[in-house]
């Protein structure tokens, strides 16, 4: 199994108490999708944690409200410090800085990010307390 690393990390200051996270921005959109991605959860036989997106299906609005839910298997505890959030893009986007902040052994809650419009794959890595990895891959289509 291939992983693939980013190779840029965006940090950005304290937000008002008013205003939406930036997940994505509208330059990072721009970058070129990678060749033969595809949305897909890596479960096979393995016992590692399971990452659900929780977040609306279908197409949504920006500023919307992200969330994942966490579950891990055989009484192991999420590692929340394992989490790691990648924009899929050529070159991938490391989006792990943005959403630290919400990120919770039961998942990630963010109450309002701001995505431009358009189709984002995002990839979730999560490992658990006995060194299982969980990896989903999913869509967001935001729409105009």
């Amino acid at each position: 199994m291939a992983l693939l690393l980013s190779s840029a990390v965006v940090i950005a200051g304290p937000l008002p108490a008013d205003a939406a996270q930036v997940l994505i921005t509208p330059e990072e959109a721009a970058l070129p999708p990678p060749k033969g991605a595809v949305a897909s959860e890596r479960r096979g036989i393995t016992r590692g944690p399971k990452v659900d997106v929780v977040t609306s299906p279908g197409e949504l609005r920006s500023p919307m409200h992200f969330r994942l839910k966490f579950e891990p298997y055989g009484g192991a505890k999420i590692d929340p410090d394992s989490v790691k959030v990648i924009y899929l893009r050529t070159p991938n986007v490391d989006l792990t800085s943005r959403v630290r902040s919400f990120v919770q052994p039961t998942g990630i809650d963010m109450p309002e990010v701001e995505l431009p419009a358009g189709e984002h794959m995002v990839r979730v890595d999560v490992k658990d307390s006995d060194g299982r990895i969980g990896t989903t891959s999913f869509v967001l289509k935001v729409a105009p």
